[in-house]
């Protein structure tokens, strides 16, 4: 096999341009695409940079020189010597950035060959996802998954500049730490010089950069990895990066400023995308009743209305029920869709049930009059006004669910953008940014029967609300605040909680004992008795950001070797079993059984 001995890459393939027309040029990289035309071959030579069109000319080359070229074959490593040309007018090819030259060779060197790959390297390929994630290095390859990875390292640049001009300091934080309640499962890693105990892998530096305010480091920020055993998705994965800040001695106010400001730099200098400042602000009740979510899309329309005053009181048994029991009846109107197929009617009434909702009605403003399955029950009059009181038209549509408040929201919500979905109402190169803040502190969980900290337990509550701590939960608000891009919460913080005292009673009310306090968080609850300054933060899903700078669908996409929805990395198989002599040096004993 040739080597690169006695040759010097001088010049990289995508960024060859009719400037560099009659340089003589060494050139590296893989054969992307072959044409053999005879006494001239064609090779589309591919590296980091880009394409360029080299061409192998058997009467200038002689004939053992390009007996070698017809061996090439896709995906071979090259070494070429060759000088640049430009092509002739009718051959510019205008698809290619390289299309104006081509380069060619009077020296070629085959660093190594290649076997047939299993998919075409290339964009915009139809391979199943787990055939591309078995051969990743390949995968890694294409053009577009290059240029995400590319945006990724710009991203971080970008963000560390930015810090750094405003007196951050990145500070590394453990990545073996203390198990804590809440939140998703822990990772565990157990420990050989500790036998019978663990560590466990962050979900986030969180109480260690609270620490690093008490010791008086003021501005903190990391891009750090974090890992949560949680099931996955296409926005999820167990491992993943986030941008972390803290800082102390600021308001809330000042905090989602300085966040404006990094997120306009940032669109900026890597998408040259302009964000309008400041920011559209919104309460969390606000967006749960007006959009179902409190991470709304707002690049569309469509708002949830409030229809309960026009339909109560009526033999209609199914919205007399969920009113009496302090419920509502909502509904959202789909422009000049009231002609929908009954077909996908009933798909839509599976979709919400989805979401918590018993069922799914709808009022059908089509030209022959109203169509509706609760028509009976009520008078021309009501339709008409609810019409009214919509703003709908003949040709519209409304679809109704009657439920608890947060069911109506969960439904409605999802509903909504489901339909923009189908009626292309969706603009994907729209950049819709807010700020969702006035979070409720907690939310109870059914399953558990009690009170949980909606963020984590270290967010601090409106000082108005510190009341109810123990005695009205559900009235409790925090001073958090989430950022939301295109319908996707790309950031979340808060201002924490600096007073032991504080502290110690939210735990109180998230059923913690202090025994329990102390054996979870003693090191911080310590750490707090020595002068803690008032102090606030946020964190950014950096994956879930550029997924959706890059206008990818799923952060396995952003991710250089991801996991895939089974949390397997199918490319090196991992996790794997591992030996009975590691398993004893960790005192540790398996109770599955050994596969035959």
């Amino acid at each position: 096999m040739d080597t690169l001995q006695g040759m010097t890459r001088d010049a990289h393939c995508g960024e060859l341009r009719v400037k560099d027309v009659d340089k003589e040029i060494t050139l590296c990289g893989w054969v992307s695409r072959r044409r053999d035309h005879g006494g001239l071959i064609f090779v589309d030579l591919r590296d980091r940079s880009g394409l360029v069109q080299i061409v192998f000319d058997a009467a200038a080359m002689g004939e053992e020189a390009f007996h070698k070229a017809e061996s090439i074959r896709s995906e071979f490593v090259l070494a070429v010597i060759g000088k640049v040309r430009a092509r002739t007018e009718d051959t510019v090819n205008k698809n290619m950035e390289t299309g104006e030259i081509e380069v060619v060779i009077s020296e070629l060197r085959i660093l190594n060959k290649a076997k047939t790959p299993p998919f075409y390297i290339q964009d915009g390929i139809d391979v199943d996802e787990t055939v591309r994630m078995r051969y990743r290095y390949l995968d890694l390859r294409r053009p577009e998954m290059q240029q995400n990875l590319i945006l990724r390292h710009k991203v971080a640049k970008v963000m560390r500049d930015f810090f750094d001009a405003h007196g951050f300091l990145e500070i590394e934080t453990p990545m073996l730490c203390k198990s804590t309640p809440e939140g998703a499962r822990d990772f565990l890693v157990p420990s050989r010089l500790n036998p019978g105990e663990f560590y466990a892998l962050p979900q986030s530096p969180q109480i260690f950069k609270q620490i690093l305010q008490v010791a008086g480091f003021e501005k903190y920020f990391q891009i750090v990895r974090c890992f949560r055993d949680e099931d996955l998705r296409a926005d999820r994965q167990p491992e993943f990066t986030q941008l972390d800040i803290e800082m102390s001695f600021m308001s809330e106010e000042e905090i989602l400023t300085l966040m404006e400001e990094m997120i306009k730099d940032l669109f900026d200098k890597t998408l040259g995308k302009k964000v309008e400042t400041p920011l559209r602000r919104m309460t969390w009740d606000d967006a749960m009743d007006n959009y179902g979510s409190d991470k709304p899309d707002l690049r569309f329309d469509m708002k949830l209305m409030d229809i309960s005053e026009y339909v109560t009181g009526s033999e209609f048994k199914v919205f007399n029920d969920v009113l009496a029991n302090k419920g509502q009846v909502k509904c959202i109107k789909v422009d000049g869709y009231a002609n929908i197929p009954r077909r996908e009617l009933d798909s839509l009434v599976e979709f919400v049930k989805i979401y918590g909702a018993k069922g799914l009605a709808w009022i059908q403003y089509a030209e022959e009059g109203v169509k509706s399955p609760f028509k009976k029950f009520y008078s021309d009059e009501v339709f008409e006004k609810i019409k009214e009181a919509t703003g709908s038209k003949t040709g519209d549509l409304l679809l109704v669910v009657a439920d608890k408040r947060l069911t109506v929201a969960a439904a409605l919500g999802a509903l909504r953008v489901e339909m923009a979905k189908r009626r292309n109402l969706i603009d994907p190169d729209k950049l819709n940014f807010l700020w969702i803040v006035d979070f409720p502190m907690y939310e109870y969980s059914e399953e558990e029967k009690r009170w949980k900290a909606m963020h984590h337990p270290f967010t601090a509550p409106r000082e108005e609300d510190e009341q109810y701590l123990l005695t009205d939960p559900e009235r409790v608000k925090a001073k958090a605040y989430d950022m939301v891009l295109n319908g996707v919460e790309i950031g979340g913080g808060s201002l924490r909680i600096y007073q032991a005292d504080l502290q110690e009673k939210v735990f109180e009310s998230l059923g913690l004992s202090k025994e329990e306090a102390h054996n979870k968080f003693g090191f911080m609850m310590d750490a707090f008795e020595y002068g803690t300054p008032p102090h606030g933060g946020i964190a950014f899903g950096l994956d879930r950001l550029i997924m959706i700078m890059a206008k990818r669908n799923s952060i396995r996409d952003v991710i250089a070797f991801p996991k895939n929805q089974s949390a397997r990395d199918v490319m090196s198989d991992a996790p794997s079993t591992t030996t009975e002599k590691q398993l004893q040096e960790l005192s540790i004993r398996t109770a599955l059984k050994k596969k035959s």
